[in-house]
């Protein structure tokens, strides 16, 4: 599952910090003149890392002859 990215104007500024926009940013203006933020979805998240914890409990390294150390799910 991949992340959906959104496509916005990138920070000139380096972000805002504490919420306070720069003018003369590109994202800031944007923002100023009541772009929407962008905003993440949660509930996909937890079932990603739902889905990564049962792939983790079903990984048997005796079957998958991992080696001396366990790789499983480094890629």
């Amino acid at each position: 599952m991949a992340w959906a990215q959104t496509k916005t104007t990138q920070h000139t500024c380096g972000g805002p910090v504490f919420g306070r926009k720069t003018k003369g940013c590109p994202r800031c203006d944007e923002l100023l003149n009541g772009a929407d933020v962008v905003t993440w979805n949660i509930a996909d998240r937890r079932k990603q890392r739902e889905q990564d914890r049962r792939w983790r409990l079903a990984h048997d390294c005796t079957k998958s002859r991992c080696g001396p150390v366990c790789t499983f799910g480094d890629w």
